[in-house]
């Protein structure tokens, strides 16, 4: 806390008189500091307030950090999982390429074998024709 130095004097009417008369009747405090020791205190409660306040900051500031270490290792495994499935699905992806490209073949082979046995059918036709 600061001192208080005064800048002037006290008046000398006050220099003058008494120790009694300076002297509260029921505390026995000086006047002269009676004054002061009140600022002090009100100085005091408004420090402890703040003090208070602080103390609360430290704690929420726990619970936030908890918080963020919580929310923290959730995002890891989120971006771990999210990494594993777009793994499994470019997999799929490549299965179904695949499989569509078999399909495709197996498509051109059935249009072929179609086209044969029309060929044969219409020999087989030919052939029966003739033999008539």
């Amino acid at each position: 806390m600061d001192r208080h130095i005064p800048m002037h004097a006290l008046p000398e009417e006050i220099q003058k008189m008494s120790p009694e008369e300076k002297v509260c009747k029921y505390c026995g405090v000086s006047y002269l500091i009676l004054h002061e020791f009140k600022d002090m205190e009100e100085k005091v409660k408004a420090m402890e307030k703040e003090m208070k306040f602080y103390q609360g900051s430290i704690e929420r500031e726990k619970i936030l950090q908890e918080k963020l270490q919580s929310l923290s290792q959730e995002f890891e495994q989120y971006k771990i999982d999210n990494e594993s499935k777009t793994e499994r699905m470019q997999d799929a992806n490549m299965q179904l390429k695949s499989q569509q490209n078999e399909f495709q073949r197996v498509q051109k082979e059935l249009s072929h074998l179609q086209h044969e046995l029309k060929i044969k059918h219409r020999q087989s036709q030919n052939l029966s024709v003739c033999f008539c």
